[in-house]
């Protein structure tokens, strides 16, 4: 019993030696994992990896020591070099976290450096990174407290254009007033202290993959938004649709959608470091991809590489153009149904340059340049677009008999005129169309601009509610200054009077590329040769002269064009006599005649031999 008990003694003294054992290991291992979890929560602290916030701060407190040295010294506020350092330190904030609270600060500081710098440079430039630098705030950090400050200075920057739909919405306005230059200047406080994070964390949104790069390349561009707001009360609409068309000088690109809605627009510049292009985009507010649109449509011309389209934020739909080269473009919105068009234009007359080389004048011996040897060999016009109204599902007016409709006579008479234009003056005709087919608006004055054509003349039949109403009126494109002209426009334009006074609100710009004196000659000409040849022929043919009004068809269009409204179709003699062959050929001829009266102005020596007699005088 004894040796059992001993047994059973030494038995419980192992056991508990290996318990304390087993503690001992465990006591070992729960220290260990104390160990690691601070060391883990030293590094998180003290020194933090790329994307939290502690590091965004600490370049924050960097940059606004690079801005105090550079407000305490004059002399280096002098050289443009300390202004782009300090605004690069700023950038490195934004692009340390995006989406962090410290980012607005730094864009708002980025902003406010730029703009400072403008006071003194006077570059446009500068400004326009001030612009975007708080525009960026408002739209990527809507709960930010930099939001209303960003628009604060906006609304103090001359020529600065706040996009409405994305301020008022949000429940913030803007009132314009006298710039004040030193308002845009930080308070002292704000400067010398480092601003705190917002209470609650900014989000950014996240962009469409076919535009990422826009979002986050950091752009620069060389022209400030131009925006147009968004009707009030509109809803989300639907981008459905890219079209385009282009030759090697010029480009016309459509952005169709299902609805009205505001929207802006930017050139940035070419950087050459990220291997990016020179860029247009315009952004549509309240906006959604369609869900059949082709996001990516390439092009390849002389001037452009593709146009892609993508949803930039969820309520902005960004369409993006990669630009090879360019001389100008333009931008404007037509409506029902609502679509925005881009036009680009290369350098035509250098075009011509390059391909003909410099002569000698016989008589003077001097060198002549290409654009007088084309003005002197009538090369000025030998090529001319002849555009058939409406078609398709557009009828145009309808004729005072009944099933006559405006789409088809026009047609007859265009198909008369192009073949009078090439047998007489020996002209390129080309037609927007020679059958029963529907054409937008925009699209025809593309076909003109695209073929290089010379001269535009869109044939339409005039109509009025009253019936008693006739006569011949000629137009081209400005500023309607009658009731009549408006509602014409408005007729033609398939839109309302209120829509086309909307339009000649943007009509002065559009206008200084166009070739408003050479239409309103060629106006001039056409309108007398068809007055005096059909009143010597019928009578009751009334004149009612050459007007202007704002046409869509005519916006854009890079030479003399014009819209002629042959007859009033709604008055029952006109209408008979548009139905008589006998008028149609007299009409065109007529319409020939005045496009040789304008040829042989700009040019005396255009015609020689049998063309230069006027057919049926």
């Amino acid at each position: 019993m004894r040796r059992q008990d001993e047994v059973s003694r030494l038995m419980e003294k192992e056991k508990s030696r290996q318990n304390k054992g087993i503690d001992h290991r465990s006591s070992l291992k729960r220290t260990i994992n104390m160990l690691c979890l601070a060391a883990f929560v030293f590094a998180l602290f003290f020194n933090p990896s790329p994307g939290f916030s502690g590091n965004a701060k600490e370049r924050y407190l960097k940059a606004d020591r690079c801005y105090k040295s550079l407000r305490n010294n004059p002399a280096r506020q002098k050289d443009r070099q300390y202004w782009l350092e300090c605004i690069k330190k700023f950038d490195e904030v934004y692009r340390e976290d995006p989406s962090g609270p410290w980012a607005p600060a730094g864009l708002y500081m980025s902003g406010t450096l730029y703009y400072d710098l403008y006071k003194r440079s006077r570059k446009a430039g500068d400004k326009n990174e001030a612009v975007d630098c708080f525009e960026r705030i408002i739209k990527r950090f809507p709960n930010s407290k930099y939001r209303p400050k960003a628009l604060k200075a906006l609304d103090q920057i001359p020529g600065a254009n706040i996009i409405k739909g994305l301020t008022e919405s949000n429940g913030y306005e803007t009132k314009s007033k006298k710039p004040q230059p030193s308002e845009v200047q930080p308070e002292k406080k704000e400067i010398d202290k480092a601003p705190p994070p917002s209470d609650k964390k900014d989000e950014i949104k996240g962009p469409d993959e076919a535009i990422k790069e826009i979002i986050t390349s950091g752009e620069e561009k060389v022209k400030g938004i131009e925006s147009v707001a968004s009707p009030a009360g509109s809803g989300a609409v639907i981008v459905s649709d890219l079209r385009f068309w282009s030759n090697p000088n010029y480009t016309r690109i459509v952005i169709n959608a299902d609805g009205e809605t505001g929207y802006s627009h930017r050139l940035l510049k070419q950087d050459p470091a990220l291997n990016k292009p020179q860029r247009l985009y315009v952004d549509l507010s309240n906006s959604r991809l369609g869900g059949d649109i082709k996001r990516v449509i390439p092009i390849n011309d002389d001037l452009l590489t593709d146009a892609r389209a993508g949803q930039y934020e969820p309520g902005v739909v960004r369409v993006v153009v990669d630009i090879k080269s360019f001389k100008t473009y333009k931008i404007f919105s037509l409506k029902n149904p609502f679509r925005i068009v881009i036009d680009v234009w290369g350098s035509r007359d250098e075009e011509i340059r390059e391909a003909a080389p410099e002569v000698k004048d016989p008589e003077k011996g001097e060198k002549m340049s290409a654009g007088a040897l084309a003005k002197q060999f009538a090369l000025g016009v030998k090529k001319i677009t002849v555009d058939v109204g409406h078609g398709g599902d557009d009828f145009g007016a309808p004729g005072y008999m009944k099933g006559v409709h405006e789409k088809d006579i026009v047609l007859v008479l265009g198909k008369k005129l192009a073949g009078k234009l090439k047998g007489e003056l020996g002209c390129e005709v080309i037609m927007t169309r020679n059958s029963d087919k529907y054409l937008t608006l925009e699209e025809r004055t593309a076909i003109a601009n695209t073929k290089n054509s010379d001269i535009f003349i869109s044939l339409h039949t005039n109509a009025a509610r009253n019936k008693n109403a006739y006569g011949i009126e000629t137009y081209y494109l400005n500023l309607a200054t009658d009731d009549e002209s408006i509602l014409v426009a408005a007729r033609e334009n398939a839109t309302s009077t209120k829509n086309i006074s909307d339009l000649q609100s943007i009509l002065n710009d559009l206008m200084q590329n166009a070739k408003i004196n050479e239409s309103s000659r060629l106006a001039g000409h056409v309108q007398d040769a068809i007055y005096q040849r059909l009143n010597s022929n019928y009578d009751n043919v009334k004149n009612k002269g050459v007007k202007k009004a704002p046409f869509y068809v005519l916006l854009g269009a890079q030479m003399p064009a014009i819209l002629v409204e042959t007859s009033f179709i709604s008055n029952k003699r006109e209408c008979l006599r548009l139905l008589d062959p006998d008028y149609q050929e007299l009409l065109c001829d007529a319409i020939v005649n005045g496009v040789r009266s304008y040829i042989k102005e700009i040019n005396p020596n255009a015609f020689t031999g049998p063309l230069s007699k006027s057919k049926g005088g």
